[in-house]
């Protein structure tokens, strides 16, 4: 029972890697024991030496999980260096400005391109297409396990961001059509999860629950008070979770989408 919950000798890729989220779970997953590739748009080098320096075994790879080509070249890459993925981690995404309701922006007038932007990137780039190109591998294993990320967002649709919302719902149904696939034509044993985060901030929320002095805006007051308990999420409160979902110790769980949001979804606000 003791090692229930370990992923020792296992490896694990994280799209979006180098974010606030992404390397909060990473290193989790890692001092858990799993070996990391570390995939990201952006430059991974800085994040990999500290894993390495707390001992955990990682190295880094540019992705553009807005490509099927430049995803494979990752891959094909991880599999030359790990020789499998027992894990994978979808956690590329994020909001724009550009595609978000306002005083100076109204919904009549969000334009194409932003909103195609944000649905392309959390949709299928942050979960179909790396699923597609990792999956393909995974499906040999004895065991593996896939862990895409939602949000509050797709269980109860925030205002002012309809792009994102709509693009996190799309994430929850596409979770469990995979889990479903994958367990039917493929191989049982290849779990399909999600995890729904609250809310935590991050460089794409910041503007909208922070002002530019650091306090809370109007939309950031409400959520606190909506939130039993009382505070934003911190990116180490995703890794337990993920732990779970990445081990044997939840082999027999798959097509869920699990929040972690301090009570939000479960308070009605009286």
């Amino acid at each position: 029972m003791k090692n229930l919950f370990s992923l020792k000798g296992k490896k694990a890729v994280i799209t979006g890697g180098a974010g606030v989220l992404g390397s909060a779970i990473s290193e989790g997953l890692g001092k858990a024991g799993a070996e990391i590739a570390l995939c990201d748009i952006i430059d991974t080098d800085k994040i990999v030496e500290k894993f390495k320096r707390e001992g955990i075994k990682a190295k880094g790879y540019y992705i553009d999980v807005m490509s099927s080509e430049k995803i494979k070249n990752c891959r094909d890459k991880v599999i030359k260096d790990f020789k499998q993925i027992d894990i994978l981690v979808n956690c590329a995404g994020g909001n724009r400005k550009e595609a978000t309701t306002s005083k100076d922006l109204s919904f009549f007038d969000l334009p194409l391109p932003a909103l195609e932007k944000v649905i392309g990137l959390n949709l299928f780039g942050g979960a179909i297409l790396p699923s597609q190109v990792f999956g393909k591998n995974m499906i040999k294993n004895k065991s593996a396990s896939i862990i895409n990320i939602s949000s509050m967002n797709a269980l109860r649709p925030l205002t002012r961001i309809p792009g994102y919302s709509a693009a996190k719902a799309a994430v929850s149904n596409f979770t469990q059509w995979l889990a479903v696939h994958f367990a039917r034509e493929y191989n049982k044993n290849l779990r399909v999860n999600a995890i729904a985060p609250g809310f935590f901030l991050t460089q794409q929320n910041r503007f909208l629950l922070l002002n530019e002095k650091g306090n809370l805006t109007a939309r950031g007051k409400t959520i606190i008070a909506h939130t039993p308990m009382g505070e934003f999420g911190k990116p180490e409160d995703l890794i337990g979770v993920c732990i779970w979902l990445a081990s044997d110790a939840a082999k027999f769980v798959t097509g869920t989408v699990i929040p972690i949001d301090g009570g939000f979804s479960a308070f009605s606000g009286v």
